[in-house]
C-alpha cells in the first residue's frame, strides 16, 4: 500500500487547484494556546464564556482584559514550518487558497498569500456603534493595551476586536469566496478537529464537487473516515515531509 505521504506528494505534484483550511493545530508549534479544553481557562472563564457579544455587552473590561493576555501571547510566537511551508505553495500554485479559523495572524506573518480569514483577527478591532467616522475594521497590534476597555479613536466609544465570536454569523463576503475554494484538485485540512460549522462543512463540500480530500492532524477526527486520505501527525512535520518530496527530481 503506497505510503500516505509519498500519495500526498504525488497528487499534489498533479494539481493546479489546492485549497486549505487551516485550525489551532498548525499554530501549535509555534507555542499559540488552542484556548479550548483545560489549556484555553482563563481566570477560571473558558472561551464559550467570554467570546460572546452578551458577555462583551455584560463587561467589556473583562473581555478586553482576556484578549490583551492573549495578543501577549501570540505577540510573541512565530510562524512554524507548517506556516512555512504552506506560504511557499501559495506562491507556486496560482490558485492556491488558504482559509483559516486562526485568528493569530502567523499565516500572513509568513507571507502566505489569499488568505481567507473565516473568523477574523485578533489584531483588528471595529467601533462596537459602528461610527460613521471610522473604516470598517482596522489594525490595531499594540501590546499591552494602553487602556482597557480600548476607546474608538473616532468616537471615543468602545471598540472589540474583529473576530466571530459564538452565536455571531460568517461575513458573506467571506462565505463567498470560501465557496469559491471549493472548486479545486485537492482540499486538504491542516490541524483542525473538523467539528466548528460551517467551516467543518467545507471538506465534505469540497468532495461532493470532485475534490481529493486529505486531513492532517495530529490525531484522528470525526471526519478521518470520510476523506480520502488521513495522516496522523504534526502539521509541521507532515508539511516539511511532502515539501521535500516535492522538491527532490524524483518521482513520487
Amino acid at each position: 500500500m503506497e505510503d500516505p505521504i509519498y500519495q500526498f506528494a504525488r497528487r499534489i505534484r498533479e494539481a493546479s487547484r489546492i485549497s486549505v483550511l487551516t485550525g489551532a493545530g498548525v499554530s501549535s508549534a509555534s507555542g499559540v494556546p488552542t484556548f479550548r479544553g483545560e489549556e484555553g481557562l482563563w481566570k477560571s472563564y473558558s472561551p464559550q464564556e467570554l467570546a460572546t457579544p452578551e458577555a462583551f455587552e455584560r463587561n467589556p473590561k473583562l473581555v478586553w482584559e482576556w484578549y490583551d493576555w492573549r495578543r501577549g501571547l501570540i505577540s510573541g510566537c512565530r510562524p512554524n514550518a507548517a506556516h512555512d511551508v504552506l506560504s511557499l505553495w501559495s506562491k507556486r500554485y496560482p490558485e492556491f487558497t488558504l482559509i483559516t479559523q486562526n485568528v493569530d495572524g502567523l499565516h500572513e506573518k509568513a507571507g502566505t498569500e489569499n488568505v481567507i480569514r473565516f473568523h477574523g483577527s485578533i489584531w483588528e478591532v471595529f467601533c462596537r456603534d459602528r461610527c460613521r467616522s471610522s473604516p470598517e475594521r482596522w489594525v490595531d497590534e499594540t501590546v499591552p493595551l494602553e487602556k482597557i476597555p480600548p476607546s474608538c479613536p473616532y468616537c471615543g466609544g468602545l471598540i472589540r476586536p474583529a473576530v466571530v465570536w459564538f452565536g455571531e454569523g460568517i461575513d458573506n463576503d467571506v462565505l463567498a469566496k470560501s465557496t469559491a475554494a471549493l472548486d479545486c484538485d485537492i482540499f486538504m485540512t491542516v490541524g483542525t478537529a473538523a467539528v466548528v460549522y460551517p467551516a467543518a462543512g467545507l471538506v465534505d463540500a469540497a468532495h461532493q464537487r470532485g475534490a481529493f480530500t486529505v486531513e492532517i492532524n495530529l490525531e484522528a477526527t470525526s471526519a478521518s473516515g470520510a476523506v480520502d486520505l488521513s495522516i496522523q501527525g504534526p502539521a509541521e512535520d507532515i508539511l516539511q515531509k511532502v515539501e521535500d518530496l516535492l522538491s527532490q527530481n524524483t518521482d513520487t
